[in-house]
């Protein structure tokens, strides 16, 4: 009897929005099954303290004339046709309390009923509970894509996009619903919470992304982003020591026109038009290069494979003291007067000159002789056309069919169609 009394005790102490005590009547199935309730005691509550009640819990006495019988107590929840339930297996010791907490997942009436069931899923019994206006407490769906990197993005630029996704009223009731994710250039996986989209190619995206849980509740959102191409590098080259001799130094450095712009980890190859050679870096060497002139060529192409060329010609002299081999080496160079010369075939170039004379001649004697030569060929016959540039029918009736041609009719009724090709009449 004292733990009868204590068992009240402590329902009555439980907080609550408001309660109602179910006075536990005789039950027929229970009682068959061997199990007697003892009390039934529904509670509403309020989780998130916002004055709305968002929960209910059940609390049910049962006794038992076995000495220990397990029996599966079930909350079960109907709401917008949809149907949830709440589980616990207690086993009946003597007089034993099972407590079952509802969370409403919806706005709206909750239908109540509290079910009894044997270890094989047989119903024993089943009571009708009251219903309950009920908001839920629980978070229901929600989505948000957030942005971060510079606002007009380029090409490689620093790009992160962070999924911020959250649902407890699915997991709740074993409902997780699945996200969808629409609009990027590559898969991405349901489980990425930060996207990085600093490799995306250039192009405008209309990124979209989709929940949707097992009770129906969804949630969506979008996000727009453009991704402009970057510009080519530009760059200027510095030149120190064009126009000296060989044996002075000679450097080409690039100098970069944007400040902004990092040409660290950019490809930098150098082309020279009188090696065979092409070389990397910042800076090229230009010592080493023989007299004369050479066309230099820098090509940087940037980390998006985006690339710019510069060129200059860099003219490098002979030194004063050279090997009898580097002389030799050497373009011809021009010593003033004291250039030496040599005669040249005065005698050869006055004969050439007098036998092309002599072919000419005879080429022009002979298309004199023959007239043919100076007949222009025959062009066909003469257009058919009046002074406006049309047909002319020369006085016979015309029609024009449904593709479009021009006819004429003569008098034995012989056709004759227009060609517009040479502006004349053919006959049919």
């Amino acid at each position: 009897m004292r733990k009868v009394a204590y068992l009240f005790v402590l329902l009555f102490l439980i907080p609550v929005l408001g309660a109602t005590d179910v006075r536990a009547e005789s039950d027929i199935a229970l009682e068959d099954a061997g199990i007697t309730m003892v009390a039934l005691r529904n509670d509403t509550l309020d989780l998130n303290q916002d004055g709305d009640v968002d929960a209910v819990r059940v609390v049910v006495v049962l006794n038992s004339t076995s000495e220990s019988t397990f029996v599966d107590v079930r909350l079960i929840a109907i709401h917008n046709d949809r149907e949830v339930i709440e589980s616990t297996i207690v086993e009946i010791v003597g007089q034993t309390n099972a407590s079952l907490t509802y969370d409403a997942w919806s706005r709206g009436s909750h239908d109540l009923l509290l079910g009894f069931y044997d270890m094989n899923g047989a119903e024993i019994s089943k009571i009708s509970l009251p219903s309950y206006e009920m908001v839920p407490a629980l978070q229901t769906p929600t989505l948000s894509l957030l942005f971060s990197g510079q606002d007009n993005l380029q090409t490689g630029s620093s790009c992160e996009i962070n999924r911020i996704f959250a649902d407890e009223t699915g997991p709740r009731y074993g409902a997780i619903g699945t996200l969808t994710f629409t609009g990027a250039p590559f898969i991405v996986l349901d489980n990425a919470t930060s996207i990085d989209c600093s490799s995306w190619p250039a192009g405008q995206y209309s990124l979209r992304e989709t929940y949707r849980n097992e009770l129906g509740q969804t949630a969506e959102t979008s996000l727009n982003l453009t991704i402009e191409n970057r510009p080519a590098p530009t760059f200027d080259l510095v030149v120190t020591g064009d126009g000296q001799t060989t044996d002075r130094s000679c450097l080409i450095a690039i100098q970069p026109t944007n400040a902004n712009e990092d040409f660290t980890e950019y490809t930098k190859a150098w082309d020279v038009s009188t090696t065979s050679q092409i070389t990397e870096g910042s800076v090229y060497d230009c010592s080493t290069l023989p007299a004369g002139v050479h066309l230099v060529v820098l090509k940087v192409t940037n980390l998006e494979n985006i690339a710019s060329t510069q060129a200059v010609n860099i003219v490098r002299l002979p030194a004063a003291e050279l090997t009898a081999e580097e002389q030799e080496a050497l373009p011809s160079q021009s010593f003033g007067e004291e250039t030496s010369t040599e005669d040249v075939g005065w005698y050869t170039i006055a004969v050439l000159g007098l036998i092309v004379a002599v072919v000419v001649f005879v080429l022009l004697v002979r298309i004199q002789e023959d007239d043919e030569l100076l007949t222009l060929p025959e062009l066909g016959p003469a257009p058919q056309i009046l002074n406006d540039g049309s047909p002319d029918p020369e006085g016979l009736p015309t029609v024009v069919d449904d593709e479009g041609q021009l006819w004429r009719k003569h008098p034995d009724g012989t056709l004759d169609w227009w060609d517009s090709a040479y502006n004349i009449w053919q006959r049919w």
